[in-house]
């Protein structure tokens, strides 16, 4: 039988907390923050492209229009720092968002439901790249 002993901090052996109090309440809510990110965005996209006129289009399809390429691109970038990488992502995202609309301003063919739909083929484009990338590194034998 093998003991497994507990770390804890410092500051938390100075302040005479028992072992394990607290551990764990940071972690389990990251899933759940991603799953209501993932569940905001969707309804943003979905509110958007049937054109429903509640006063919580505007914010999700916000919300959504800056987070799906910036999850694509974050996923492409693992190799950085958390900071670094989540500055570029949003770097990234606004201008994903930019040349879509220009593109769009460029061709007079300006729609809102057009420009959801171009940013989700972008993003979605991208982490299949990831994707594909990553499967090609693990089935050829290489390590990433």
């Amino acid at each position: 039988m093998q003991t497994i002993r507990i770390r804890t901090s410092s500051r938390d052996r100075a302040e005479g907390a028992r072992p394990g109090a607290g551990q764990g309440s940071g972690k389990d809510l990251t899933p759940l923050l991603a799953g209501a990110a993932t569940a905001v965005g969707a309804f943003g996209a979905l509110l958007a492209l049937t054109g429903s006129d509640s006063p919580l289009r505007g914010p999700f399809t916000l919300f959504f229009l800056l987070t799906a390429p910036a999850v694509a691109i974050a996923a492409a970038l693992r190799g950085l720092e958390p900071l670094a990488r989540v500055l570029t992502a949003l770097a990234g995202s606004v201008v994903v968002n930019m040349l879509v609309a220009q593109g769009m301003l460029a061709t007079h063919r300006w729609s809102y439901r057009g420009g959801v739909v171009a940013v989700t083929t972008i993003s979605a484009l991208l982490l299949l790249l990831v994707w594909a990338r990553r499967r090609g590194r693990t089935t050829t034998g290489r390590t990433p």
